[in-house]
């Protein structure tokens, strides 16, 4: 550690010392040559260590590689025309949820300096779905828009959130939350190999308390922006699942707490469990989710196999999978495929559902069909099922007769 001495022969009062941290110093040469050389490997290293990517000058360089934008990477061409174009049906719910945006940080000096920041929000958000229409507003997108709004430079902003929204946050974004609930279903399953007594104990618990913080980065639970822009590091260095294996991290480290409220009061443990603990150990929750996610990875969850689809952006963005290239390594159009893919798919499955609602409605004179009738209806199923026959066959087991 190094230290200068400062004084005055006039009588000036200056700090005593000036302490060099050579943590710091080697860390941000380390981050500064990881972005020189584009290396997500070593990025993803630094983003889980002590201290992330410590300064917001280095997150301005860190982030747009993890998003996978070029290094001249510029809006010019995309954001001057964007207020040409057709309004996005959901612009009512952005103006409500920017009008309520800015209320922990940054403390602004005067309404009018609020206010500002208030419509580059807004336009933000709006530049982004206006030229990507397919996707659907969510409320809480606006807490992640503000931490990118905050941090990169103004270039920057629109095309990282475009990313983002399309290749890593893109299940928030479907005509529905079948496939944000789907994510939920993970955290039991991650509590049933890591910890049994506990997801025992929390087995008449719904996980719906997790959504809040899944589904907006954790950008609506925390109210301070440094802790959220250190998180958001380490969330953009790894794939889309790392965040919901880090509630259950939440919920591990809370165990002493959950069982001392009886496991059949679901209620109060949902309570509990739908607000972060304070104080947030950050390092500590980072260190403990890297464990968990490496000792029992997504394939060994039910269901991961069972209730992701396969166009989900766990699954799309899955690393280290050989068919998919990760977030970063994708482009806007296999954004849009995998959108467009994923919503078929949820359509067909509503389709099934009133179709098994209206079987068991009629359960008595459809007994009556005959037998080549039943069989035919089974093969128009069978030759519109999404993924082909047999996984239509996999899923009516494992979600009719399962359930």
């Amino acid at each position: 550690m190094s230290q200068t001495d400062s004084s005055s022969e006039s009588g000036d009062s200056l700090p005593e010392k000036v302490i060099i941290d050579p943590f710091f110093t080697e860390k941000e040469a380390a981050i500064l040559q990881a972005c020189t050389q584009r290396d997500l490997t070593k990025l993803r290293e630094l983003a889980e260590s002590r201290g992330g990517f410590l300064t917001d000058d280095l997150r301005q360089q860190a982030w747009p590689i993890l998003l996978g934008l070029p290094p001249k990477c510029s809006d010019q061409d995309s954001s001057s025309s964007w207020e040409s174009l057709p309004p996005h049906q959901d612009e009512d719910q952005v103006q409500l949820d920017v009008d309520r945006a800015f209320t922990y940080y940054p403390h602004h000096a005067t309404d009018s300096a609020r206010s500002l920041q208030k419509s580059l929000l807004s336009s933000l958000i709006l530049s982004v779905l206006r030229q990507h229409p397919y996707l659907h507003y969510f409320q809480g997108y606006h807490d992640i828009s503000q931490v990118l709004l905050l941090v990169l430079p103004p270039h920057l902003r629109s095309p990282a959130l475009a990313r983002l929204s399309a290749l890593r946050i893109r299940d928030f974004m479907l005509p529905n939350l079948q496939a944000a609930i789907a994510q939920l279903r993970l955290i039991p399953d991650i509590l049933r190999v890591s910890d049994p007594p506990l997801w025992r104990h929390l087995s008449g618990t719904e996980p719906f308390f997790a959504l809040s913080g899944t589904i907006t980065m954790y950008a609506h639970d925390i109210t301070t922006l440094g802790e959220i822009t250190r998180l958001f590091d380490v969330l953009l260095a790894r794939e889309p699942v790392f965040s919901v294996y880090m509630f259950a991290a939440i919920v591990r480290s809370r165990r002493e707490e959950l069982f001392e409220t009886p496991e059949d009061e679901p209620e109060m443990l949902h309570s509990i469990l739908s607000k972060l603990p304070k104080p947030l150990d950050l390092e500590g929750l980072i260190k403990d989710t890297v464990v968990l996610f490496e000792k029992y990875p997504p394939e060994r969850l039910p269901s991961w196999r069972w209730g992701i689809s396969g166009w989900s952006v766990l699954k799309t963005a899955r690393e280290g999978d050989k068919q998919t290239k990760g977030a970063s390594g994708q482009t806007m159009e296999d954004g849009r495929r995998f959108f467009e893919r994923q919503v078929k798919e949820l359509q067909w499955m509503e389709r099934r559902e009133k179709a098994k609602k209206w079987m068991w409605k009629n359960r008595r004179p459809v007994r009556t069909l005959g037998l080549a009738v039943l069989v035919g209806i089974i093969a128009i199923l069978l030759r519109r099922a999404p993924g082909g026959p047999m996984a239509w066959v996999m899923g009516f087991v494992n979600r009719w007769w399962l359930t």
